[in-house]
């Protein structure tokens, strides 16, 4: 026999069938002695757990009067009788408790697991039941924990996030439950959830223990920061199995194994993603899915792809036109061996097509799977046709949908091929139809679909093959639902990331009780898939609901609603980006983050002074994801529809357009924004103009500028908008070579940031305070300050920005620790990699060179020098970059004995530095050009150049061997040469080097 306690008590015999034990005092007894299967139980211990510490008076009659009832019904020689007791007579191992506890010792968890059917003990009530069933549910926590861990150690962070989700929901004091979900969701690239969900478990365990979190959830948590923040988009988890295409399968990894481009071909409906994804699970290596269904025009795709790769803008709030797109792109993936998806490529074929050629032909290490309706048409690509399912593969299909839809159906062979041959095989379309078997008979469902391909088979044989097949799969759909919910999914169809219930009734205009109400009935009727409290409808469907949105005269009516709710949406969350629910509102846009775009996009066209206010009011969040780029063809789209016209209240959104969209196509209305800039109301309405403003225009140099600038600041008396002032004169007075001001500042700025809950502005500041210990000679607190912004950063998952950070801890640590140094600037070099940021690998590379060149080894120093070189950009903040390598490699010619060259590399340098204003930007090409003076054997000017760089720099110097030494061999004679360049102004500087 087998017996259940893992859930409401169970007895079955060998064949199965159940036997009914009685009522709650034989069911009881029955546990007990369950629990202690073939042991003797003693007459003690059995009265004590029926009935606890007050027993009734004949509690030992009544005892054997339920031994003898339980006896007839489980068999007289199940019981048995001893001198001590009573003992069961069955092996532990039929029962379910002795084998779960047994497969957990042997390490088999999840076949443990496997055996719960519910709480322990469900249905016993007697004294003994709940402490049992306590430390039974103890055991079954332990084990779900410790299978999460072992899934967790093969690297399949996906597969266990909800499971723990649920667990740490149930359990919100469960320390190791937590850290075990923290790791999931870093290990799925989920960084910011994972410290939402930090947040949380710390406030539960103040709020309800008065603890801190154990050392295990303080390492998860930090392990969380040390993560690289962003991965490429996986492949998307599948909730049902893959049939019917083996064969094409097998196909797809033996072209994969020869060829770097496959493509698989084939009208909509046939599978191709289904099939792409499958191939992708079983391919070695790292894979990435690109899906191009939401790109409506080729501008859009290189974002799309990026999006996939994880790779945000170049910098947390990166300038427009930073960096081209598809150099990001090629820059990231260089080197790296990985298997990009993309899948519906043919709404912007050619585009596709010429983006697949640059990747495979530059990235020798990448390989392409891609589903079209048509061949990409590139030399080297192999195809995979993908024909309609043959019969069989159809039937069975069909049949494991229809099981899973209606379980216990009982279905005719002939009737379903004769369904799936109405419906050309085409797996879309079967399982649609299998799923309506829960409301509709096979017979019935028969008939009305071969009437409605009747009418349609008559259409235009000349329509795409698209229409010809799932046009009538989705119209036969559309016609089981009732009137109201046709209404309500084709005005879904604005919807083109998933909606939320929230979202769908304040553009719909239906209640929120209602609209969940339609919202479950079209996903299940496989209209809509439900996921993780959003609903998707599938891209063909949505297609054809708003052809019907068109036909009912509704499309400008709630595209518009869509639009004005993502407005409001991005208006409230503006704020919370800038404070302690930073995190949580991040994500909360991300998830919006289609939608958001298709609002923009619709507003460009339609409702362009809509379009200007959705701009400014998600500008902090584009800024803070780095997607700024992805708007850009729509801001320059925007200048275009509205000409010379500004419209009137709007000059802050429209300055914020002409940023966006970056000088290419927009010079005109770049010309007219520093009078706009000049002319802007104040206070100001949106706080991160300030920052896209200064980005664009770089550093203020003349004194009306700086005036400018004051002014905002002054006139705004926001907490935020104050810290960024405070942190505005602390650079403003640090690279001007006031450094005594700059610490007031930087300290004020500091204060008010935790003020409001802003890390990034935190993060800032701590980078600035790290630059100052810098010019103290304080290694330690810059490193330790440093160490500091990288943990903020890192919250908020900016790639670029880590990679800058890691790259100046390692500059901070080159001549004390060059060990330490190396590591970091390797660390820099592959964030920087796969983020695409060509600047920062670049000075990177250049650490490597400098690393070389202590060493002694001055070829190696040259090589790596000249490489970053090359990856300079052409951006202001590049320019600075390019002054230290332009000045190592000019070091690295006085090495080689050219001093020629060197000359022409140190002035290239301090000519690009003075154009960048900022008085400190000069002073290591300042430096750098008086050691090469000296060797040229001019000794007063050498004294004289060092003393300008100090003069530059405001502080005494805490030097690098190289100007040591150069110190070092002027000695004390050369100091009336020294004081007089000590006396000069940056003004001098630029006017003395305009003329050399």
């Amino acid at each position: 026999m087998w017996f259940g306690l893992l859930g409401e008590l169970e007895v079955r015999t060998a064949d199965g069938e159940p036997v009914a034990v009685g009522g709650p005092r034989p069911r009881a007894l029955l546990a007990l002695l369950l629990l202690d299967a073939g042991r003797v139980v003693s007459t003690d211990r059995l009265i004590d757990g029926l009935y606890g510490e007050e027993p009734p008076r004949e509690a030992a009659n009544a005892l054997q009067a339920q031994v003898s009832r339980l006896r007839r019904k489980l068999g007289g020689d199940l019981i048995e009788l001893t001198p001590a007791g009573y003992r069961l007579v069955v092996e532990p191992d039929s029962v379910d408790v002795h084998r779960f506890e047994r497969l957990i010792r042997e390490g088999d968890v999840a076949e443990a697991l496997s055996l719960w059917r519910g709480p322990a003990l469900a249905d016993i009530e007697a004294p003994f039941a709940e402490p049992q069933a306590a430390r039974l549910g103890e055991l079954r926590l332990n084990a779900v924990e410790d299978h999460a861990e072992a899934v967790l150690s093969r690297g399949d962070a996906k597969a266990v996030i909800a499971e723990l989700q649920e667990l740490t929901k149930a359990h919100p004091l469960r320390e190791r439950a937590h850290s075990l979900l923290l790791r999931a969701l870093s290990g799925a690239g989920r960084q910011a959830e994972a410290l939402t969900a930090f947040e949380e478990i710390r406030r539960n365990l103040a709020d309800e223990l008065g603890a801190d979190p154990s050392p295990e959830l303080a390492e998860a948590h930090l392990a969380v920061l040390r993560a690289e923040p962003v991965r490429g988009t996986g492949i998307p988890a599948q909730l049902t199995s893959f049939v019917g295409r083996e064969d094409e399968l097998s196909r797809v990894g033996e072209l994969l194994r020869t060829a770097r481009l496959v493509t698989l071909t084939g009208p909509g409906g046939t599978g191709k993603t289904r099939l792409a994804i499958e191939a992708a699970s079983r391919a070695d290596g790292e894979v990435c899915f690109v899906d191009l269904a939401p790109v409506q025009h080729g501008s859009e795709l290189p974002q799309a792809v990026l999006g996939a790769l994880g790779l945000r803008e170049t910098g947390l709030f990166g300038a427009p036109g930073q960096s081209e797109p598809v150099r990001r792109m090629v820059s990231a993936l260089t080197d790296r061996r990985i298997l990009l998806v993309f899948d519906n490529c043919e709404q912007v074929i050619a585009d596709a097509a010429a983006l697949v050629h640059r990747l495979l032909s530059e990235c020798a290490g990448a390989r392409v799977l891609a589903t079209s309706r048509e061949p990409l048409a590139i030399t080297g690509e192999a195809l995979c046709p993908l024909p309609p399912l043959q019969a069989d593969p159809a039937v069975r299909l069909f049949t494991e949908r229809a099981t899973a839809a209606a379980p216990g159906i009982e279905l005719d062979e002939e009737t379903v091929r004769r369904i799936c041959l109405a419906l050309d095989g085409l797996p879309l379309a079967i399982e649609l139809a299998a799923a309506r078997l829960r409301t509709i008979p096979l017979a019935q469902l028969e008939t009305r679909l071969d009437d409605r391909f009747r009418l349609l088979s008559r259409g235009s044989r000349a329509a795409a093959p698209r229409h010809q097949t799932l046009r009538a799969v989705v119209e036969w759909s559309w016609g089981l639902l009732s009137d109201e919910e046709q209404r309500f999914a084709r005005r879904l169809a604005v919807f083109t990331g998933g909606v939320t219930v929230e979202s769908a009734a304040a553009v719909t205009g239906l209640s929120e009780e209602d609209t969940e109400d339609v919202l479950t009935e079209l996903a299940d009727k496989s209209l809509l898939e439900a996921t993780g409290g959003r609903f998707r409808m599938l891209e063909t469907i949505r297609v054809y609901s708003a052809e019907r949105l068109d036909e009912a005269g509704e499309r400008e009516r709630f595209a518009r609603a869509h639009a004005e709710h993502f407005l409001e949406l991005g208006r409230t969350a503006d704020g919370y980006l800038r404070g302690f629910d930073q995190l949580d509102w991040l994500a909360r846009l991300t998830a919006e983050h289609t939608n958001l775009h298709a609002a923009l996009r619709w507003s460009v066209a339609a409702a362009p002074e809509l379009a200007l206010q959705l701009i400014c009011a998600l500008t902090t969040y584009w800024r803070l994801r780095g997607v700024v780029g992805e708007i850009v063809p729509l801001a320059q789209e925007l200048l275009e529809v509205l000409g010379d016209d500004v419209p009137e209240g709007l000059d802050e959104e429209y300055a914020l357009t002409v940023l966006s969209a970056g000088p290419s196509k927009v010079d005109a209305h770049l010309r007219r924004l520093d009078d706009i800039m000049a002319k802007l109301d104040l206070p100001l309405r949106q706080p991160y103009l300030l920052v896209a403003w200064a980005l664009y225009a770089g550093p203020p140099g003349q004194e009306a500028e700086r005036s400018r600038v004051d002014e905002f600041f002054q006139a705004n008396d926001d907490p935020w908008l104050q810290a960024l002032s405070h942190f505005s004169l602390s650079y403003f007075a640090l690279f001007n070579g006031d450094v005594d001001a700059a610490g007031p500042e930087f300290d004020a700025s500091l204060e008010r940031f935790r003020a409001v809950g802003d890390r990034w502005g935190m993060a800032q500041v701590f980078d600035g305070m790290a630059t100052l210990a810098d010019y103290r000679n304080d290694q330690a607190r810059a490193v330790a300050l440093t160490d500091e912004a990288i943990e903020l950063v890192g919250q908020l998952g900016a790639v670029e920005e880590l990679a800058e950070l890691w790259c100046r801890r390692a500059n901070r640590l080159r001549h004390n620790d060059p060990r330490s140094a190396a590591a970091d600037f390797e660390r820099s070099a592959e964030l920087a990699r796969r983020a695409g940021v060509p600047a920062t690998l670049a000075l990177a590379h250049l650490g490597f060179g400098e690393l070389a060149r202590d060493r002694g080894e001055i070829a190696e120093a040259k090589r790596w020098c000249e490489q970053a070189l090359d990856e300079c950009g052409t951006d202001w903040q590049s320019a600075s970059a390019r002054t230290h390598v332009l000045t190592a490699l000019a070091r690295v010619a006085e090495a080689e004995g050219d001093l020629a060259r060197a000359r022409e590399l140190h002035l290239e340098s301090i000519e690009l530095a003075t154009g960048l204003r900022f008085h400190t930007f000069l002073v290591d090409a300042v430096q750098g050009y008086a050691g090469l003076v000296l060797s040229e054997g001019n000794a007063d000017r050498a004294a004289w150049l060092l003393g300008l760089a100090d003069a530059l720099r405001g502080y005494p110097p805490a030097d690098s061997p190289d100007v040591t030494r150069v110190r070092d061999q002027l000695g004390t004679a050369h100091q009336q040469a020294y004081e007089a360049g000590r006396a000069l102004t940056f003004a001098d500087a630029v006017t003395f080097f305009s003329n050399p």
